[in-house]
């Protein structure tokens, strides 16, 4: 067979690769290849064939033995996805010039193009077998799915044809005219999707060759790869009824009529070339009952005819597989192996011990895809041994637990780390590597020197005194035996707190956050880069807040906020002013579209050594005899938006973090703070996929909070806000944190919040579900505003209800912010006139 072996030689001033193509017969013994060069230190960059390399320094000759692999002996990896971002956030920084108008529509697709070549050539140089395709989104490969689908909401006026960008982004982002559609978090992660909004009336039409192009693309680079489709069945589930029959109709009715364009697509990627074909149906880890099984059953019985002449994977994540789903999902027909996470889901290996379908591939996702911890090679080895006595030898393919969209892209971009935790650590770029040494070593082929860096790096953190503070370990164990509840009732304390504020009816407020202008940043990176002095970024900063605070009291907003200049993230910022964390300069993550975050990494106990915002808080009260909110994160957020540790359960994490936070919250009070809010935006997104895990998550999770205020006086008003979740089926933990005010997103998801008070829930504290979108452009009317606050009015109380927006609005231009808090503002003075007639 033919091999061409290519060579760099290790020199600073050269990165060019030598080839020399050789031709071995697989039978053929071990070949000697002498290479004389100028340069000693060559080092094989790839090759088919084992290589070992053996240097003569003084003859500068090179002597290499190469040993033909047999079949049975070839290692077989896999990737499930890939972050889309870019090291540097190429994507975003594309995205955002382009919707400015700054670049072209040519100048988005380059960046784009070049970020999928330099994915696809990273996994063929890590040898990975299954390099996955369209796994890259402009947006959210959710959206991707419904533009393939063609079901495209009719107030976005798409006539057919190929749908572009001014669509997609459309439906993605809303434009001047319409509203965009509602986002909400994808399964446990924060990561968000778009969710598609079906109809009895839809038409499905093949309007997205996105999947087709993008194979051809890597195959015109000389790569083949796996294409991945959202499958059919996760689809709907995941989907929500368009307006107007959210109670009628069934989202599985339209299976028969989403198949067809599947079968197309299929069938053109088939023709294309591929040989194999990735179907995520994540959906498969939640509780489905028998008529949403039957679905997938249904649908794949239908797709058979068309995988002739293919391979199929099913691939499921973030959870167990249930037994149910299990047997239906090894019962499909036309598919060839299945993919199962064995990071959260261990119990699966049970159900494949009992009974695993012979002949099938099991696609074995050990290396974590959603932390950042380096992987224990000699633990996860042993897990693949065993799955390899189950299903054989050839059968077994080792993978990552889930796409490696939910971690940061590479460690080698890191110089802000230190060296210590910086070796506990994998990201992206990295477990791509784990997972290649990992299928080597169960092919024969271990590469000791990294089995054993790997294990040095697991004893140094299991070892290492930054992890654990005894004290800090003594205060969250005796947390246990009380339910830190406030003494006294939500009435008593919001009639205590109207005799202190003495707000109006319909109180105005906003989240938090004011925009980050592009010369607020400027200040923060000059500071951070020691370029300016402590006293020139105070002053900065405290004339930010000014600003804030002025055109707060201008547009007549009751309770106020400081703005957040100082702010870099709602959770770095804390986590940067308390122990046990650590900070990545290029740890970026997509939280949707072009948003990154960039989280902490929890690596030891948490305690906070002192106060955190106090000074700014103080501040922003001196400027103004208005009440001005006390800016937290709350417990629960900062964990769930934390890389977290992996050596302890999350709760007791939490407990730790919640204790640092009661005391800000102390200090807050004692500072003369007399409203304070704890965001607890990221609640909803730790609710884990099975129902039968609900309740032990909520109830810590809502402990957690209650631990942050319980000392406080009744005439503190203690507020939280969430977003971008599905509220409704927490409701009653929501009303158990015991907050006084609670700030909601409601406008983005088109008002589901609403419908759970319709349905006869009564809520005695305040609430503000959001009155309109932050996160698109577009400003809303007064009317559209008065409009949605008359339809809270119909099931909310008007003595508790706030008006606010959404979310903060860290993300939003003033060009916008003004007339959208304008506009809310005379809305609320307009039916504060109605009311009092």
């Amino acid at each position: 067979m033919a091999c061409e072996i290519k060579y760099r030689p290790q020199h600073l001033l050269l990165h060019r690769s030598f080839p020399i193509t050789i031709t071995i017969p697989t039978s053929a013994p071990t070949l000697a290849l002498y290479i004389t060069s100028p340069w000693p230190f060559f080092s094989p960059a790839s090759s088919p064939f084992p290589v070992s390399l053996h240097q003569n320094k003084t003859s500068h000759r090179s002597y290499l033995a190469l040993s033909p692999r047999s079949e049975n002996s070839e290692m077989a990896s896999h990737i499930v996805g890939y972050p889309r971002m870019g090291p540097k956030r190429e994507l975003k920084f594309a995205l955002e010039s382009f919707w400015d108008g700054k670049s072209s529509a040519e100048d988005l697709q380059k960046v784009a193009s070049d970020l999928r070549s330099a994915i696809w050539k990273q996994m063929t140089d890590a040898d990975i077998k299954y390099i996955p395709s369209n796994t890259f989104a402009y947006y959210d490969q959710v959206l991707d799915t419904t533009a393939m689908l063609g079901a495209v909401p009719p107030r976005y006026g798409w006539n057919g044809g190929e749908i572009g960008f001014d669509v997609y982004f459309s439906m993605a982002r809303g434009n001047a005219s319409v509203p965009a559609m509602e986002m909400t978090k994808w399964f446990d992660t924060n990561y968000h999707y778009i969710v598609p909004e079906l109809g009895p009336d839809v038409k499905f039409t093949y309007a997205s060759h996105k999947a087709v192009n993008e194979y051809n693309e890597a195959k015109q680079l000389g790569v083949e790869t796996v294409p991945v489709l959202i499958g059919p069945v996760s689809y709907l589930l995941l989907s929500k009824p368009a307006k107007g029959v959210e109670k009628t109709f069934s989202l599985l009715s339209l299976l028969d009529k989403i198949l067809p364009v599947y079968k197309e697509v299929v069938s053109e990627l088939k023709g294309a070339g591929a040989s194999l074909i990735q179907f995520d149906e994540p959906t498969l880890v939640m509780d489905l009952d028998t008529h949403q099984l039957q679905a997938f059953t249904e649908a794949y019985s239908e797709l058979e005819s068309s995988f002739s002449g293919l391979n199929v994977i099913i691939e499921t994540y973030f959870a167990d597989v249930p037994a149910e789903a299990y047997k239906t999902l090894t019962s499909l027909k036309g598919v060839t192996g299945y993919g199962f996470d064995f990071v959260r889901g261990t119990k699966t290996l049970d159900l494949i011990k009992a009974e695993f379908p012979k002949g099938k591939y099991l696609f074995a996702g050990v290396v974590d895809g959603r932390n950042i911890w380096a992987n224990d090679l000699a633990a996860s080895l042993c897990t693949l041994e065993e799955l390899e006595g189950i299903v054989g030898k050839d059968k077994l393919v080792v993978s990552t637990s889930c796409s490696l969209l939910h971690t940061a892209v590479d460690l080698a971009n890191e110089s802000k780390l230190d060296k210590e935790i910086k070796s506990w650590l994998a990201f992206a770029a990295q477990k791509v590597l784990e997972v290649n040494v990992l299928a080597k070593a169960l092919a024969g082929q271990k590469d000791e020197a990294f089995f054993s860096a790997n294990a040095d790096a697991q004893a140094s953190r299991r070892s290492s005194p930054r992890v654990t503070n005894q004290a800090v370990q003594k205060a969250a164990a005796g947390l246990k035996g009380s339910d830190h509840r406030r003494a006294t009732n939500v009435s008593a304390r919001l009639d205590a707190q109207q005799k202190k504020l003495n707000l109006p009816i319909l109180p105005t407020t906003t989240i938090g956050s004011f925009p980050q202008t592009v010369e607020l940043r400027r200040v923060r990176r000059e500071y951070k880069a020691n370029k300016i002095s402590e006293e020139e970024y105070i002053k900065s900063i405290k004339e930010e807040i000014n600003k804030v605070v002025k055109l707060q009291e201008e547009l007549n907003i009751d309770v106020l906020v400081h703005g957040e200049p100082e702010r870099n993230d709602m959770v770095e910022y804390f986590g940067e002013q308390l122990s046990g964390f650590a900070f990545t300069a290029n740890g970026w993550v997509q939280s949707y579209g072009s948003r990154c975050v960039k989280p902490p990494i929890i690596y030891g106990d948490v305690s906070r050594p002192k106060p955190m915002t106090v000074f700014w808080s103080s501040t922003a009260q001196s400027m103004t005899s208005r009440p001005m909110k006390g800016m937290l994160t709350g417990p629960v957020t900062i964990l769930n938006w934390s890389f977290v540790r992996n050596d302890q359960p999350r709760f007791e994490t939490c407990y730790q973090i919640a204790l640092a936070i009661k005391d800000e919250v102390e200090d807050l009070e004692k500072a003369g703070i007399n409203v304070i809010q704890i965001d607890e935006a990221a609640l909803r997104e730790g609710l884990p996929p099975r129902k039968s895990e609900h309740d032990f998550y909520l109830n810590w999770a809502v402990h957690s909070f209650r631990i942050t205020n319980c000392g406080v006086q009744d005439t503190t008003q203690i507020h939280t806000h969430m977003c971008y979740s599905n509220f409704n089926d927490i409701i009653h933990s929501i009303i158990d944190m015991d907050a006084d005010v609670i700030t909601i997103e409601n406008s983005r998801s088109d008002e589901k919040l609403l419908s759970v008070f319709r349905e006869g829930v009564k809520y005695g504290a305040g609430i503000g579900p959001g009155v309109y979108d932050i996160h698109s452009p577009r400003i809303p009317s007064l009317e559209e505003i008065a409009d949605r606050i008359n339809k809270m009015l119909a099931v909310l109380e008007t003595n508790i209800l706030w008006v606010n927006p959404d979310c903060g609005l860290k993300t939003r231009k003033y060009a916008e912010v003004k007339p959208a808090l304008q506009n809310m503002v005379e809305a609320v003075k307009l039916l504060r006139t109605q009311l009092a007639k």
